[in-house]
C-alpha cells in the first residue's frame, strides 16, 4: 500500500502582493475614515482671534471676582424633560432677574450647541420644557439682572438618561 503525502501549495509571489494590498489597504482605508470624521467634527477654533481674547482676560477676571463677591447662588436643576433656573442672594432671597438663557455646548463639537431661552415660572424662577441629549456638556446659564452685564455661571456636566450624574 501506497501512502501519499498531500502535497502542499507553494506559496507565491502573488500570495504576497495580494496579502501587502489587503494589509495596506485595510490601513488606509481606517486612516482616510479617520482623517474625514476628524475635519468634519471640529474645527479646532476656540476663539476667532486669540489676540483680543487674551486683552479682554484682565477684564472678565476682575468681573469674575465681583460676580463672586456677591455670594450669589446660581440654581440650574436638570430632570428628564424639564430645565428649572433660579438665583438667589447669599441670604437665600430670589433675585429679581429680567430674562434668563442656558447654553449647552459640547467640549469638543460644536454642531450640537444649543442656546434655550428660559421662560419665568414664578419670583426669580425660570423654566422650559426640553429634552436633552446625553452626553457630556458645558453649561452657561446667563441672567440679565438689570446690570450692565449679565450674571454668568457655567459648569461642566454628564448627563445619563437626563439625569445629571
Amino acid at each position: 500500500m501506497k501512502q501519499t503525502v498531500p502535497h502542499a501549495k507553494e506559496f507565491t509571489g502573488r500570495h504576497m502582493l495580494i496579502i501587502m494590498i489587503l494589509f495596506f489597504g485595510t490601513i488606509i482605508s481606517v486612516n482616510i475614515v479617520m482623517a474625514t470624521y476628524a475635519r468634519t467634527s471640529w474645527t479646532g477654533l476656540v476663539v476667532p482671534n486669540s489676540y483680543v481674547a487674551s486683552q479682554e482676560f484682565n477684564e472678565k477676571a476682575v468681573e469674575r471676582r465681583e460676580q463672586l463677591a456677591r455670594q450669589w447662588t446660581s440654581v440650574l436643576d436638570l430632570k428628564p424633560g424639564r430645565i428649572r433656573y433660579q438665583l438667589t442672594d447669599k441670604f437665600g432671597h430670589p433675585v429679581i432677574v429680567n430674562s434668563a438663557s442656558v447654553t449647552f455646548r459640547r467640549p469638543s463639537y460644536e454642531a450640537e450647541d444649543t442656546t434655550f431661552t428660559l421662560e419665568p415660572v414664578g419670583r426669580g424662577v425660570f423654566s422650559l420644557d426640553v429634552n436633552i441629549r446625553d452626553g457630556i456638556w458645558i453649561v452657561e446659564t446667563s441672567a440679565d439682572i438689570g446690570e450692565a452685564r449679565p450674571y454668568l455661571t457655567s459648569r461642566r456636566i454628564v448627563l445619563n438618561k437626563g439625569v445629571v450624574e
